[in-house]
């Protein structure tokens, strides 16, 4: 998205939050009910649905009070995420939150009317889910992440950390709507670093452990995970887990990777898209049109490093990179 497409997505975001509609206060005697629609399990993503419950409670709706959620979460199976779509379709909801590509292509396949809610999806317009981010049309809104737009930065950082020369394995997942794009676009940001990329596609977790050795096989000696796909989120333990069993530097796309022990990560918080994603919800239940909501991006993103693991893969992280990093683990 070009600088003006952005003041006008927050020009026209700043005008629905003062709308009427946006600052009516919800009624005491209806109850909000709504669905959360996730690829993967509650567990992985437990600390992303209470940063939603927190956002919906500043909305003025509370569990167990004005507010009834109905959670389908498809514990990593994919093929069940369409059909718990069409099981919310039929629930009258006021909304249903989606977390992902592949969520949201499910929820809007199953009902046009309904409202969608995104908490955190990669190139909504490019992508054919919305007409604009200002103007989305339909009914779906909520946020887009800028992964493109960051994917010179996070290579750059991640280069800057690297012994040279260095061999970067690319992971993609497989089926992934975006991650083709992502991997030409990191054709030029590599040649510019100087830097080596070998493309490793995923088509399940369970194919982790080969896509390792295929890695290793290409003589790969740094891993980095394209962002915004929810399979290697999901799947963020095993991953981080096969990195330090291999002994490989890796950057991801959050800040949950590094937290489980991964080197670098730079990326948009993922707590707070999901926290932002309840003030759509808000609109929507007062009566609000989806379609008529911008859709926003986020506009800080967070560089993180775990020093501990730094020093037991025997990587010197520069001064320059420490003093630019939010957040270093020790």
């Amino acid at each position: 998205m070009n600088r003006r497409e952005t003041i006008l997505a927050l020009l026209a975001l700043g005008a629905a939050s003062a709308s009427p509609t946006a600052k009516a206060q919800p009624s005491r005697d209806k109850a909000a009910h709504v669905g959360i629609l996730v690829t993967g399990s509650r567990a992985q993503r437990v600390h992303l649905e209470q940063a939603l419950l927190e956002g919906l409670r500043e909305q003025g709706y509370v569990e167990g009070k004005n507010l009834v959620i109905e959670r389908r979460y498809a514990d990593g199976h994919r093929a069940r995420t369409p059909e718990f779509a069409r099981e919310l379709a039929t629930m009258n909801l006021d909304a249903v939150i989606t977390t992902c590509t592949p969520s949201t292509r499910a929820a809007r396949s199953a009902t046009a009317s309904t409202p969608i809610i995104m908490a955190a999806v990669a190139d909504p317009v490019g992508q054919g889910l919305i007409a604009s981010l200002a103007r989305p049309g339909g009914n779906i809104t909520g946020l887009s992440s800028q992964a493109e737009d960051i994917l010179p930065k996070m290579m750059e950082l991640f280069s800057n950390a690297l012994p040279k020369p260095a061999t970067v394995a690319v992971f993609r997942q497989g089926g992934s709507e975006v991650h083709p794009r992502m991997w030409q676009l990191l054709g030029p940001v590599a040649d510019a670093l100087a830097l080596k990329l070998i493309r490793i596609d995923v088509a399940t977790l369970a194919d982790l452990p080969a896509a390792f050795d295929r890695a290793l096989r290409a003589k790969a000696n740094a891993l980095f995970f394209l962002p915004d796909e929810p399979m290697f989120l999901n799947g963020r333990a095993s991953i981080v887990e096969l990195a330090a069993t291999h002994r490989l530097p890796a950057f991801y796309g959050a800040r949950e990777f590094v937290e489980l022990g991964g080197l670098m990560s730079y990326g948009e918080s993922l707590r707070t898209a999901y926290r932002k994603a309840a003030s759509y919800v808000g609109n929507v239940v007062r009566g609000a049109k989806a379609g008529n909501l911008p859709v926003e991006q986020p506009t800080r993103f967070e560089f993180v490093i775990n020093l501990k693991t730094a020093k037991t893969l025997g990587i010197s992280i520069p001064q320059s990179l420490l003093v630019q990093a939010d957040h270093v683990i020790e």
